[in-house]
């Protein structure tokens, strides 16, 4: 999760969204067999789509920091299967193809809660790249948003 911000420090432009973002590639080969008329909304090019999205991640990126912590300290249940959208419990078993009996619950349970935030970017993603163009995804993917606001703030100190 930190390696598209690695490399926008280090190349100074979005090198993970230009060239390794597996989603981006996924969309961008499915698109070829589908190819829509409808243009993106403005919204998602502008701020209320993209920041929202940002909010709505970090927003779980804290229940799943925090939630983790809670399970390690034995004050919650792990969370044993995926959920859509962070609240949506999805009636899934996923059978691990490698099982490591030692490891802990709280790892466990940080697994299901990173895989059930990839599932649901993927899905999204999925669902924007047929309503609209292949790479809907990326105008409003929170790293794409974090990538832009760095590189503004950085053209702004080199004007001034």
């Amino acid at each position: 999760m930190t390696l598209p911000f690695y490399l926008l420090l280090r190349d100074g432009k979005k090198t993970w969204c230009q060239g390794y973002c597996p989603r981006s590639s996924l969309y961008m080969t499915l698109g070829k067999h589908h190819r829509s008329s409808r243009k993106i909304p403005r919204s998602f090019t502008q701020s209320e789509v993209k920041y929202g999205v940002l909010i709505y991640f970090l927003f779980s990126l804290l229940i799943m920091t925090f939630s983790t912590l809670r399970v390690a300290r034995g004050q919650m249940a792990p969370m044993l299967i995926p959920r859509f959208l962070i609240f949506i419990p999805l009636p899934v078993h996923l059978v691990p193809l490698l099982p490591f009996p030692e490891v802990p619950l709280w790892f466990t349970h940080l697994s299901f809660r990173i895989f059930s935030m990839m599932m649901t970017t993927t899905t999204l993603g999925l669902i924007l790249a047929k309503l609209y163009k292949p790479r809907t995804w990326c105008t409003i993917c929170p790293v794409n948003t974090l990538s832009g606001m760095y590189l503004m703030k950085k053209k702004d100190a080199s004007l001034r």
